[in-house]
């Protein structure tokens, strides 16, 4: 689904990315991990065709995401961790945006606003941080793309509505889709994941299925297992 081969990203002369190579598969929710500043947004948005790889080959659902193309742009969505939303409400933001997306389910939209407490006729650009969150994380469930990048999606959210989102996630999770979430507060993700990236120093420093793992009896902790591997690079 996504092909990283010897890519390298910097900001001017600062390098951010070395020589990554990797390759991440539909049926998995991963976890991508690390410290703030260490190229976990830069990554998605590569993987997005927001930004360029200065060096290397990327590959997502068998295109070359900077040509941002329609039968691309159109099978992926990115959550930003602070979406820019017009001052519309929410319902008239999924009826302009959702023709975007073949498969986007306005029902299914309005459905996961009430699951989140958000008024569907509440104009976003008024909204506190967290219930624009909930509004772009609802209309990006509700796109049913085959792949889904979310930004620290649960920065400004309150504890049940983590709780929320970690269930409708993992109810969307399907052997034909793709989510990758970046995150530096391991705990929200504990028990949605099955996949840990750990982005550290440029490279992917720890790469761990978690299903595989508990099957040999280890109950793993996220945010101890981030820990470890921070300390031992």
């Amino acid at each position: 689904m996504i092909e990283f081969k010897n890519l390298q990203f910097s900001y001017g002369q600062q390098p951010l990315i070395h020589d990554l190579s990797l390759r991440l598969d539909a049926g998995h929710v991963y976890g991508l991990l690390g410290k703030n500043g260490v190229g976990k947004t830069t990554l998605l948005k590569m993987i997005a065709g927001l930004v360029f790889p200065k060096k290397g080959q990327l590959t997502t659902l068998q295109h070359t995401p900077q040509r941002r193309q329609p039968s691309l742009l159109s099978q992926l969505y990115f959550v930003a961790d602070d979406a820019h939303l017009p001052n519309v409400s929410a319902r008239t933001f999924a009826r302009t945006y959702g023709g975007f997306y073949p498969l986007f389910d306005q029902a299914q939209f309005l459905n996961y606003l009430r699951q989140f407490e958000v008024e569907a006729d509440q104009k976003l650009g008024n909204a506190s941080y967290g219930q624009r969150k909930k509004a772009i994380i609802s209309f990006a469930l509700a796109t049913n793309v085959p792949l889904l990048l979310m930004d620290e999606p649960t920065n400004g959210l309150d504890i049940p509505s983590k709780s929320t989102f970690r269930q409708l996630v993992a109810g969307m999770a399907t052997p034909e889709r793709c989510f990758i979430i970046s995150t530096h507060q391991v705990r929200d993700l504990d028990s949605l994941i099955d996949s840990v990236l750990m982005l550290h120093d440029g490279k992917i420093t720890y790469q761990e299925d978690l299903n595989a793992l508990a099957e040999t009896g280890e109950q793993p902790n996220l945010e101890i297992l981030f820990q470890k591997v921070i300390q031992n690079h």
